[in-house]
């Protein structure tokens, strides 16, 4: 089953680029026997969109020497890994090929492949291979949450808060390692917030193990993150925005409710925020390049906010 149903998927896409091929051709080249193939079509032929009416299955012809697709039900593309997937997984075999145990050159094999498939995957805009690998200072950081949370020792650590544009310094009791949406989280007891929260491992500046013993204290509960690790609240402002190619990282580095791919490397997304000053600042620093589509006051603020940078730059070069 492990091999048929890739098979099953590529049937269509590859049939309808071949209409009226011979089934002991199509059958030699997905190295089946034509006996297996016409059990596979006879398979598809019951396949469709929701509904499963008449009008929504594939609809093929075999019973000849032959085969034709008359109805492709949208099957119509090979499945490739999107750039966003492809990341995903590089990301997390990365993660795991650095965990004691795991067997690292099946996991460096893998990656090959992923890389090797990514050129096929990318978006316009977005480089895969490069932009996936954690920095330095990120593995040094992963480094010493490991060894932390295998000794159980606590850590103090300097963390940036994206949301809030702040710095600030916490003393955490660390749970585990998460990789979420492509993501390194470490899932800590944080003593200044009094809760459970998720610190992604490329935005702490600097950590040190210290040398009393980590304590979370025993009604900490470790986060859901079955459906995603944001959750919508009821008071968050939400900005549709179409991202020019050079400012793409926004929706790699904050996180977006949808994301919609557009011509020329350009992607439109929903984003959530809850401080509309922040995002005037956050949208202002990018020189024209992101187009707020709605909310309207938000693109009215950060005209005016772009006004009287301009003045401000003009009076000051005058004096």
């Amino acid at each position: 089953m492990s091999d048929r149903l890739p098979r099953l998927l590529a049937l269509v896409p590859y049939l309808l680029a071949r209409p009226g091929i011979k089934v002991v051709d199509a059958a030699a080249d997905f190295d089946v026997s034509e006996k297996q193939l016409r059990k596979d079509l006879e398979l598809l032929w019951m396949c469709g969109l929701p509904g499963y009416g008449p009008g929504d299955l594939i609809d093929l012809s075999f019973e000849g020497d032959t085969i034709t697709v008359a109805f492709d039900a949208g099957m119509s593309r090979p499945l490739r890994l999107t750039g966003a997937e492809a990341t995903a997984l590089l990301v997390a075999l990365r993660a795991l090929g650095e965990t004691p145990g795991v067997d690292g050159e099946a996991v460096r094999r893998a990656v090959a492949k992923i890389e090797a498939a990514a050129g096929l995957a990318q978006p316009a805009g977005v480089v895969v291979g490069l932009g996936v690998r954690e920095a330095e200072d990120t593995k040094e950081v992963r480094r010493i949450v490991q060894s932390a949370l295998t000794a159980q020792k606590a850590l103090r650590i300097t963390y940036y808060t994206a949301s809030k544009d702040e710095i600030t310094e916490r003393t955490i009791d660390p749970m585990r390692l998460l990789i979420v949406e492509g993501r390194s989280y470490l899932e800590a007891w944080c003593r200044r917030a009094d809760a459970v929260r998720l610190f992604r491992l490329d935005r702490i500046d600097e950590v040190t193990q210290l040398a009393e013993p980590a304590s979370p204290p025993p009604y900490a509960e470790p986060t859901d993150v079955s459906s995603g690790l944001f959750t919508p609240q009821p008071d968050q402002l939400v900005a549709t925005l179409v991202l020019e190619p050079d400012t793409r990282w926004i929706s790699e580095y904050y996180p977006v409710e949808s994301m919609e791919e557009l011509e020329g490397g350009r992607v439109r997304v929903r984003m959530r925020y809850s401080d509309r000053a922040w995002m005037v600042r956050l949208l202002l620093g990018q020189g024209g390049e992101v187009h707020v589509e709605s909310p309207p006051d938000l693109a009215d603020q950060l005209r005016t906010r772009a006004r009287q940078a301009l003045e401000l730059a003009s009076n000051l070069a005058s004096t």
